[in-house]
């Protein structure tokens, strides 16, 4: 009786051992990056398969088929506010985001379809981008796939894709300027004017100097020390040609730096009066 009850027990434990849960590292892991762009953000989701010893595209992603453009599930990209990828707009919103490899050249394609893990799954009416792309070859090679944002600018942005040894991106652009300059159309009929923000966009943007200028000293007229206001000033006004006004800015903006024990704007201001000789 004791052996029948022994063999239970451990037959018992044998099988609450199987039926525990093995957590092991995803082969794939997944990766979720979140880019802020222009007034908005946008959001990339996918699966990251590595080489392992393998001959990546061309045999394990053959040449001419539709890849997800990563592993497990579908590849996604949100995009908080409207974009154009290839010359065409795409609405805020949540796309796929699917990849045909071929040795001379890639095709990208943005799709409504969310779920396209396998090619039997991709239809080709449901592409909102097609667009050509040329790979260009590594000189050190990745082991892990990755995608990344690159070269991020106020209204562009490039998504680049790495593995193995290839290497391909694109563009996306968003439009800002015409929702900022309506923001600042707007914002300047209210009382509380953002005066230096408008004037900081229009100089970094090439726009009208004169208005940036004139909105410098209306900015001035609140906050007549504020020795980061008097430098820009100065460098608008040396875009704009006028050397002497500048310098003699850059100077109040040296006296107002010192007060306030900034020895960075001291050194911009210093730096600036040499550039005007």
């Amino acid at each position: 009786m004791k052996r029948i009850l022994l063999a239970l027990c451990l037959g018992s434990a044998i099988s609450g051992l199987s039926a525990q849960t093995l957590r092991t590292p995803s082969p794939s892991p997944g990766q979720t990056i979140k880019q802020d762009f222009g007034l908005s953000s946008i959001e990339l989701s996918y699966s990251r398969p590595g080489v392992k010893n393998r001959k990546i595209f061309g045999d394990v992603r053959p040449y001419g088929v539709i890849w997800r453009t990563g592993a497990n599930g579908a590849t996604t990209l949100t995009f908080d506010d409207d974009v154009t990828i290839g010359g065409t707009s795409i609405k805020a919103g949540k796309y796929g985001l699917l990849t045909i490899p071929d040795k001379e050249n890639w095709i990208v394609i943005i799709t409504k379809q969310l779920d396209v893990t396998s090619p039997d799954a991709y239809k080709k009416e449901e592409d909102l981008v097609r667009l050509n792309v040329k790979p260009v070859m590594l000189k050190e090679p990745v082991e892990t796939f990755g995608m990344q944002f690159i070269n991020i600018k106020p209204n562009s942005c490039d998504l680049q894709l790495l593995w193995e040894n290839t290497s391909v991106s694109f563009a996306i652009t968003t439009d800002i300027d015409t929702k900022v300059t309506k923001q600042i159309s707007e914002i300047m009929n209210t009382d509380n004017r953002p005066y230096y923000n408008a004037a900081m966009y229009y100089m970094d943007n090439g726009k009208d100097l004169n208005q940036a200028l004139t909105w410098f000293d209306k900015a001035l007229e609140q906050n007549q020390n504020a020795f980061f206001i008097l430098y820009q000033k100065a460098v608008c006004q040396s875009k704009l040609g006028k050397k002497e006004d500048a310098k003699a800015t850059a100077l109040k903006a040296i006296d107002a730096a010192k007060a306030a024990k900034n020895d960075d704007y001291v050194k911009l201001n210093e730096k600036l009066i040499t550039s005007l000789k």
